[in-house]
């Protein structure tokens, strides 16, 4: 049974310790990177980006829309301008190449404070308490995309935790720590990644975006794994490795295909083999199942 208090001790003493927490270092680094951007305007003066997650303008060239929340809006009665139109069409073709919840692990502010919870959840040995189901994320999904034709406004930005993120450290608006407290106390005590993996409706929003995205996560070296199962421990998502991980079905390729999947790297980072790693949503399967194929027919290789 895994000892969940040395989780990660083979990987740093294998890797060291910048090695076995690279990518979540550069996740805070992204997540830090892209407030202070947004932050430097109203506390500096220095507009090098204009407005927040749902729309800016970068530069006053750079317009980038949340596709999301411009589907709200015209739900909602309004037409778009066609800087917002050339937003969305350039938020799509990235998180289509990267992958659509890479926004959520590697953009989302509120990300770090579910990630918090999810550390201590380990810490202090509290188990899930809570069976919603992943599901429920695309219903609310769907009420976001309905209430605005029922209303003629945008409700679920008036209480989206992202949204009251930026209005709370901007404008130190007191609703807003509430709503994140509620969010870091739900997936403590409630429910495991209870809010990213079972709830938001934008995470489920941004899955559908990337479901062919090209860059995926693979276990190209599957054949290393020792059975730890830390990597499941560690997953916000784990119920995407096994099929890549074990080859849950017959001829089943080390890509997690899986939209939710967010790409974050933990699996990585936690990993001593090297199982995983990034790569082509192609490249790597076509790789992996030459090698096992070499393998199964007595080649050396």
């Amino acid at each position: 049974m895994l000892d969940r208090s040395k989780l990660g001790r083979e990987a740093v003493r294998v890797k060291g310790w910048l090695g076995a927490h690279k990518w979540l270092l550069l996740r805070r680094l992204s997540q830090l990177g892209i407030l202070a951007l947004f932050l430097v305007g109203p506390w500096f003066g220095l507009w090098i980006v204009k407005g927040n997650l749902a729309a800016s303008m970068t530069l006053d060239v750079l317009p980038l829309t949340d596709p999301h929340v411009l589907l709200q809006s015209m739900l909602s009665g309004v037409t778009p301008q066609n800087s917002a139109i050339i937003g969305v069409v350039l938020v799509l073709v990235f998180y289509f190449l990267v992958g659509g919840r890479v926004y959520c692990s590697w953009v989302c502010p509120v990300n770090m404070i579910t990630d918090l919870a999810a550390w201590l959840r380990r810490k202090l040995g509290i188990r899930a308490t809570s069976q919603i189901s992943r599901n429920t994320r695309y219903w609310m999904l769907g009420l976001t995309l309905v209430l605005p034709l029922v209303t003629g406004s945008i409700v679920w930005e008036l209480v989206n935790p992202v949204s009251m993120t930026f209005r709370g450290i901007v404008f130190g608006v007191g609703a807003a720590w509430v709503i994140l407290l509620g969010v870091f106390l739900f997936d403590l005590l409630v429910a495991k990644d209870g809010w990213c993996g079972h709830i938001c409706p934008v995470g489920a929003f941004y899955g559908l975006v990337g479901k062919k995205s090209l860059l995926k996560v693979n276990a190209a070296n599957r054949q290393a794994c020792d059975d730890c199962n830390e990597c499941f421990v560690i997953c916000p998502e784990p119920h995407v490795i096994r099929p890549a991980l074990k080859g849950a079905k017959r001829g089943t390729g080390p890509v997690i295909l899986s939209s939710d999947c967010t790409n974050c790297g933990r699996c990585i980072d936690i990993c001593g083999k090297h199982v995983f790693g990034y790569g082509g949503r192609h490249a790597a399967e076509t790789r992996t199942e030459t090698h096992e194929g070499m393998v199964n027919r007595g080649v050396r290789v």
